[in-house]
């Protein structure tokens, strides 16, 4: 069993981050797209805390093969209750399955012990702009052996 991570995204406010409204909506509720803004937030917190950063791998040295970057292929989304402008979100974030070029998360947008969004995101490793088998340095950094 692995741990969840859980991410507060703004990183200006380690707390949490504040529902925003991009696209006026007369009822106050959360425009539904923005809960891939929040989960492209906690994915990449998601990386970070575990010790990977995307531009990092990106820029690695040509000497340990090309930069790497994480791409969304597939997500399914499930959406349970509204956030609303100003609630305080939390993005939970954890593996689910590893392939040999991609990984299945899973997320959870809640307000606290609310979940408002449920989604699986399968994301890719690329390089090259082509699907690429997961370095062994990036696996052992999210424990991808470990799953199966």
């Amino acid at each position: 069993m692995h741990a969840l991570a859980v991410q507060r995204p703004n990183e200006s406010n380690p707390l949490g981050f504040c529902c925003d409204i991009v696209k006026p909506v007369f009822s106050g509720i959360v425009y539904h797209a923005n809960y891939l803004r929040y989960m492209e937030r906690g994915r990449t917190n998601h990386l970070r805390l575990m010790g990977a950063e995307q531009q990092a791998l990106f820029d690695q040295p040509e000497t340990e093969g090309a930069g790497f970057a994480f791409v969304v292929r597939s997500m399914h989304l499930d959406f349970h209750k509204p956030a609303r402008m100003d609630d305080v979100l939390d993005i939970v974030t954890w593996p689910v399955a590893v392939k040999g070029a991609s990984i299945m998360l899973a997320q959870e947008v809640r307000r606290g012990e609310d979940v408002l969004v449920k989604a699986e995101v399968r994301v890719a490793f690329i390089s090259g702009g082509r699907a690429q088998p997961i370095p062994k340095s990036i696996r052992a950094l999210m424990k991808a052996d470990l799953i199966s």
